[in-house]
């Protein structure tokens, strides 16, 4: 198939010859002529939320992009830019670097995906973009995304990260690699080995901008940093900034274009509910929550790895289907769990905050805090797991009398209300089929109503 489109893409750019309208004619004809034979996936016609439709109306077309690349974003089933991409992707293209804030879920991967793989040359055997993420589970993700997105250019592209075998990283950059997606620690362990030279590498990328900056990674993005050239591109995405990003910004940023999505922190879609319970309580309610909701599939967070698994065993014990993952267990099994859950093979996932930055399961509409976060970021992140891409979700947190403090400060941080849990909850909150339309049939509902207005 990509042979036959890059003939087509050939005849494209050759002179045409003949009026203006048969050029328009012709034009379109090509048009029409590539995209027939793409494999586009089913039209997702769940209603969506304002923080992704709330666009200027612009199209991937119209942003230059290579043919082969426009052709991978469209066999992902992206139809159109969401805010974060319209603000995002041209300022990329041009070279300049960025400080953007965007919700949790709302399309900040492509964002920076597609005009980095634009830039990418795939005829050099050079490495020219690096793409550093906090978490293994966040880079295979990413990864998955470019490589799907470049399926037609040809770009190598390698994911990195600590908890797997070095060797096979080592024999994998025998073969050319032009996008590297990992996490800081294996990198900079790559780098100062000299296994990867980073001379050429033009764009680096920092998803969750705020977690690599924390005392967890410290220095080592100033390491990475100092192998990469003088005249590289840096982009910084994420949904919070603390002060560190301001001296990081100061230090390695050339005249940043900053672009703030976040006129208010929680997602539109996400509707958010307490229930007040004593700790011995809290089985039995997660019980009851399970038997009165209607779950596609939920992430319940706990506060810590030991109480991850005996959550696990316990609702295992109660008849649901259950995995669990957290940051002690062995990595290959991780990717076993991570895998497996977004196939969805499983219902319901037990985890610690591991899983709270950018893990994107577009099933997933219900999170439940079965401990409550002390601080607001990490709330933030957690109820970001569901409602993604603008679609519904709930969020509902398992409160104690201890956590009553924490409630109060994080609504206050956020700006936002978590209302007592109803003794029955409304299924259209969260439930995508629940009582919606066809977004294009209420488009055409709507034109009828308006012609039947105009003639009265």
């Amino acid at each position: 198939m990509a042979t036959t489109v890059q003939q087509n893409s050939n005849h494209s750019i050759s002179p045409m010859k003949g009026t203006k309208s048969q050029i328009i004619e012709a034009k379109k004809a090509d048009d029409q002529g590539w995209k027939s034979k793409l494999n586009i996936p089913q039209k997702d016609t769940r209603l969506k939320t304002s923080d992704v439709t709330d666009t200027k109306g612009n199209e991937f077309e119209d942003y230059c992009l290579k043919r082969e690349l426009l052709m991978g974003i469209f066999e992902k089933g992206w139809e159109s830019p969401s805010p974060i991409q319209e603000a995002s992707i041209p300022i990329a293209l041009s070279g300049r670097d960025i400080l953007a804030r965007a919700k949790n879920g709302t399309g900040k991967t492509g964002a920076y995906a597609i005009p980095l793989l634009e830039r990418c040359d795939p005829s050099k055997n050079e490495l020219q973009g690096i793409v550093i993420v906090p978490t293994r589970e966040l880079a295979l993700q990413t990864s998955q995304i470019c490589i799907e997105l470049t399926k037609h250019v040809g770009c190598k592209v390698m994911v990195t990260t600590g908890g797997t075998n070095l060797r096979d990283d080592i024999m994998r950059l025998y073969e050319p690699v032009h996008v590297i997606i990992g996490t800081p620690g294996r990198l900079l362990d790559l780098m100062n080995k000299g296994l990867v030279n980073a001379s050429k590498c033009g764009m680096l990328v920092l998803d969750e901008a705020d977690k690599l900056l924390s005392q967890d990674f410290k220095g080592m993005l100033d390491n990475i940093i100092s192998h990469l050239p003088n005249d590289r591109q840096i982009l910084l995405y994420s949904a919070t900034f603390p002060l560190t990003v301001e001296q990081f910004m100061r230090r390695h940023l050339n005249n940043p274009y900053e672009i703030n999505l976040m006129d208010e922190l929680t997602l539109k879609g996400v509707t958010q509910y307490y229930a007040f319970v004593q700790e011995r309580q809290k089985v039995h309610c997660l019980n009851t929550l399970f038997s009165k909701l209607q779950i596609n599939q939920s992430i319940i967070f706990c506060n810590s790895t030991q109480r991850v698994e005996l959550l696990a065993k316990k609702i295992t014990e109660l008849g649901y289907s259950c995995f669990y993952i957290h940051a002690k267990m062995n990595q290959q099994h991780r990717n076993r769990v991570f895998h497996d859950f977004r196939q969805g093979m499983c219902r319901n996932l037990v985890c610690s905050d591991l899983f709270t930055r950018g893990i994107d399961i577009q099933a997933v509409n219900c999170v439940i805090n079965f401990d409550f976060p002390k601080h607001a970021e990490t709330y933030l992140h957690r109820i970001g797991r569901s409602g993604r891409y603008g679609h519904l979700g709930i969020a509902i947190n398992l409160i104690t009398y201890d956590d009553r403090y924490a409630l109060h400060k994080i609504e206050s941080e956020l700006g936002t209300e978590i209302k007592p849990i109803p003794k029955v909850i409304d299924k259209a909150l969260y439930v995508a089929e629940c009582g919606q339309e066809d977004p294009e049939e209420e488009q055409e509902k709507k034109m009828a109503r308006r012609d039947v207005k105009g003639k009265q």
